[in-house]
């Protein structure tokens, strides 16, 4: 692994990202869109977007960066760039990190421009520190991007990587403790969103939107959510394919 190549790919991967005006509106604008209508439906019930608007200012980068994260890595296999990349001294892990550090950095400024517009424009009331919140919003993104870039090695087409969000995805927010509390789910499904990392993640979201303090819960929970981002970053290197056969 070298940081300067690590770093060079980063670059490259932002450079890409800048030519291209949709996919940074949508990276960079979607989530707060997505809010601001959230906060339109429930206009006239405040509490009810302040119980759930903090969730979704994490939820939604963590959506957006899966879905770009995995289409970008395909279409770079597909097209031949990462089989030429990788003829060079290029690692599999220092490209892949390269991409999770270029996309990491893109999903600061969306978590900073979501939760910025969430709790200024539209009012979101929290607990918990902004700060915090933002901290979260970051963590799940980089959690989308990880898996994104893990999910990616097994797709052959973009429409197979769109296809891994049904199963990827959907069932860590079905089951994450969003639409109803995970205690209060049968024993079987409560076990299996305890190895969710999206849990922990809207855990953590909504402990501040209820929770004035930095809780050691609170930590232990982005710690966690990190930590599984790092896996996946990892077997994503382990898996990475110089092409799609």
């Amino acid at each position: 692994m070298s940081i300067r190549i690590t770093l060079a790919t980063a670059r490259r991967v932002l450079a890409q990202l800048s030519h291209d005006h949709r996919t940074v509106a949508m990276l960079i604008l979607v989530p707060s869109l997505l809010l601001t209508l959230l906060w339109w439906m429930y206009k006239d019930t405040p509490r009810v977007f302040d119980g759930v608007g903090g969730l979704l200012v994490c939820l939604f980068p963590f959506l957006v960066m899966f879905l770009v994260t995995s289409i970008t890595t395909l279409r770079e296999r597909t097209s031949g760039t990462l089989e030429r990349l990788l003829t060079m001294p290029l690692g599999k892990l220092d490209l892949l990190l390269g991409y999770a550090l270029a996309f990491g950095l893109v999903a600061l400024v969306q978590a900073g421009v979501a939760v910025t517009i969430a709790v200024t424009l539209l009012d979101l009331d929290l607990a918990g520190s902004v700060t915090t919140l933002l901290v979260i919003a970051v963590s799940d993104a980089l959690l989308g991007v990880a898996l994104g870039l893990f999910v990616s090695a097994f797709a052959r087409t973009e429409f197979q990587a769109v296809q891994f969000m049904p199963l990827v995805v959907l069932p860590q927010f079905l089951l994450g403790g969003f639409l109803m509390p995970r205690y209060q789910m049968p024993g079987f499904l409560e076990a299996l969103s305890d190895v969710l990392p999206l849990s922990y993640a809207i855990q953590a979201a909504r402990s501040v939107t209820m929770t004035p303090d930095l809780t050691g819960d609170i930590v232990r929970d982005i710690l966690v959510v990190l930590a599984v981002a790092g896996v996946a970053l990892a077997l994503g290197a382990a898996t990475l394919r110089r092409r799609t056969a």
